[in-house]
């Protein structure tokens, strides 16, 4: 690895960092302030919208590392839509792969822990059970492991399915990219 290379990859990461560090805030404001003012049985629902936020994200991840650009050429040959964007994200996987599966898959389990948390005080609450008691740490215990359970094993499937259908998972990508950068106007990929 050569120096220039070192320094580029320096850069990304520490604005990866800030990036991810302002997402978590967020995040976290944003899903704490909904859990507050909600049923317990809703919360439970955002509990598992954010696992699933992070199941997804780290198949995209995993997806753009596993996928052939090859593909893709033919298609942007055609002027196929999202072909293009397609070819970006597999040039770029490192970095597709470090902000899906690092900053949106590690955030969405960090903010699933808290979230569990906050529906556990609720369900206790709710039944006339204070911090701390059994019937606390018990639902504190099935929540955490059913939350675990549901990310890992969503994960392992998530794996399955972006290596074995890495090229169809990053090609859909590329045509939402492609929608929201040739409709919408937003620019979500870069040429550099």
């Amino acid at each position: 690895m050569n120096k220039k290379q070192l320094q580029k990859s320096i850069k990304f990461s520490i604005s990866i960092a800030v990036i991810t560090f302002v997402l978590a805030a967020i995040f976290s404001v944003v899903s704490s302030s909904i859990l507050s003012g909600v049923m317990s049985i809703i919360g439970l629902v955002i509990v598992f919208i954010i696992v699933f936020i992070g199941v997804f994200f780290d198949m995209l991840g995993i997806a753009a590392t596993a996928a052939d650009e090859v593909p893709f050429h033919a298609m942007a040959a055609e002027k196929v839509s999202g072909s293009r964007q397609a070819i970006l994200i597999v040039r770029n996987a490192d970095r597709f792969a470090s902000f899906c599966n690092d900053v949106i898959g590690d955030i969405s389990g960090i903010i699933s822990g808290t979230a569990s948390a906050i529906v556990v005080l609720q369900i206790a609450n709710g039944f006339g059970y204070g911090d701390g008691t059994t019937f606390h740490i018990t639902v504190s215990v099935i929540l955490t492991s059913l939350v675990a359970a549901l990310t890992v094993g969503g994960k392992a499937l998530g794996k399955f399915l972006a290596i074995n259908g890495s090229t169809r998972i990053i090609f859909i990508v590329g045509k939402i990219i492609a929608f929201l950068e040739e409709k919408l106007k937003i620019r979500v990929l870069s040429n550099k």
